[in-house]
């Protein structure tokens, strides 16, 4: 007797879970299937991505840009400074041969030893 009460309570719950998995099988979307909704929902994203895309685009070039204008600044100041680089070389040079340099008062007014007239 008690064997009959086990197999009856095994058949119920296999029977339970089988019908509760019959409902769920039956609930949500087919796979396949696409409402008028979906579609437009489909369109308005990808015009959003095409858009945040351009979007993207243009923030790129402008970034570029900017570190191209920072590099042509930075390589005139290099410039600038070698050029004046090479000129205290070559005052250095003549006056470690006792030499003085014809433009002696410019370099001085130049470096802030000599204060300008």
């Amino acid at each position: 007797m008690a064997e009959m009460e086990t197999q009856s309570n095994k058949m119920s719950i296999t029977e339970e879970s089988l019908t509760t998995r019959k409902e769920c099988g039956k609930r949500g979307r087919k796979p396949g299937r696409k409402t008028s909704t979906e579609k437009l929902d489909i369109k308005a994203k990808l015009e959003r991505s095409r858009q945040s895309a351009r979007e993207c685009r243009a923030r790129k070039k402008l970034r570029y840009q900017y570190l191209e204008e920072l590099v042509a600044d930075r390589e005139k100041a290099v410039v600038a400074l070698r050029t004046e680089l090479e000129r205290l070389i070559q005052w250095n040079r003549q006056l470690s041969e006792n030499n003085t340099p014809s433009n002696n008062d410019q370099l001085l007014q130049e470096i802030g030893i000599l204060k300008q007239e």
